[in-house]
């Protein structure tokens, strides 16, 4: 290669080396954040308890007669609406005899409307025609036999009707299966468990707080719950508290209701968020805008342009906010929401809407 062509050449490297360099000292554009102002509130910093999930109405299903079980329609954590059916008895000989005693009922219905024609005949002819009294008393023996024999068949069948209707056993309540104590095949006797239900519309958390902060518990108070197992956050309801304490921790049960869940099981965990002081004032920030550095909560700020990182110390769990209590926090603050997972500290930032 000359000389005269190795000229150009460099002199375009350097112009790209120098170009690469401007655009490095530059850096990436501004983050596109969301932010939203800190409040103020007058609440109590909260303390955060562990407790169990149970259903409080529990219905152990039996069979109210003996038989074959046809079939099993559920299985253990299946979730059924009132009335759907859980155990199906076979009826093939309740079905016969139901046909019998219809047969039955037809041929004494048959038998009443021939006695009662010779009743009516032997009635206008006693006196008459040498018709003696016992004539027609025996006649109308006959027939009122025969009346009272027809009740009696037609309540033997509505009582095969009935255990006919109840060899279906359905749900009592919306409900859980808890448990699966029958299969098909099975020979069934009168009271034996085949199913237990847990009503859906009955899910409890009992959760115990110390007796110290019982005073700051309020019947009906609204307090924020997680589900451990799948993270879920809700609010629960305080409806009760146990009226005898527990002898050596001294601790008191709350018992707190929730809305129904799918795939939950007794005895699993919850956390709740309970107060444990009296109200003071806190500032108020969205979750959203926590961030996790080494195990500590952080939130991020907008200053000049840029974002500023900041350590917050969380006393109190209200829902989707948290109230905290450092100074440097303070009403109106603006705190980024949204596009703050990959934000880096003085990174520049453009607030949207």
């Amino acid at each position: 290669m000359t000389r005269k062509k190795i000229l150009p050449v460099a002199a375009t490297l350097l112009l790209l080396f120098i170009g690469h360099s401007a655009s490095g000292a530059d850096g990436p554009p501004p983050a596109k954040v969301k932010v939203a102002p800190v409040a103020q509130e007058e609440v109590s910093q909260t303390r955060t308890v562990i407790g169990v999930l149970y259903y409080e109405r529990i219905s152990q299903i039996s069979t109210e007669l003996a038989g074959l079980v046809e079939s099993v329609e559920v299985n253990q954590g299946d979730m059924v609406e009132k009335g759907a059916p859980l155990v199906i008895l076979n009826t093939e000989i309740l079905d016969e005899e139901i046909i019998f005693q219809q047969a039955k009922l037809k041929q004494i219905e048959l038998r009443i409307a021939n006695v009662e024609k010779n009743y009516k005949r032997l009635e206008r002819l006693y006196g008459k025609a040498g018709v003696s009294e016992r004539e027609r008393d025996n006649a109308l023996y006959e027939y009122e036999n025969a009346q009272i024999e027809k009740q009696a068949t037609q309540a033997t069948l509505q009582k095969l009707k009935i255990q006919k209707k109840r060899s279906v056993i359905a749900a009592p309540f919306n409900g859980i299966i808890l448990t699966k104590d029958v299969d098909s095949g099975s020979w069934v006797q009168p009271g034996r468990q085949l199913v237990s239900i847990g009503s859906s519309e009955d899910l409890f958390i009992r959760a115990p707080i110390s007796e110290s902060i019982l005073r700051y518990i309020e019947m009906g108070q609204q307090l924020p719950v997680t589900i451990t197992a799948f993270g879920k956050e809700l609010i629960g309801t305080l409806e009760d508290i146990d009226p005898v304490a527990d002898m050596k921790t001294k601790n008191v049960y709350l018992k707190i209701s929730i809305e129904p869940l799918d795939l939950i099981a007794q005895n699993m965990s919850a956390t709740v968020s309970v107060p444990a002081s009296e109200k003071r004032q806190l500032s108020l920030i969205n979750r959203a805008s926590l961030v996790k550095f080494q195990g500590k909560d952080f939130v991020y700020t907008v200053k000049e342009g840029k974002a500023s990182i900041l350590p917050v110390n969380i006393v109190a769990y209200l829902g989707d906010k948290v109230g905290v209590d450092n100074p440097y926090i303070v009403p109106g603050m603006p705190v980024v929401t949204e596009g703050n997972e990959r934000l880096r500290p003085d990174q520049p930032v453009m607030v949207g809407e």
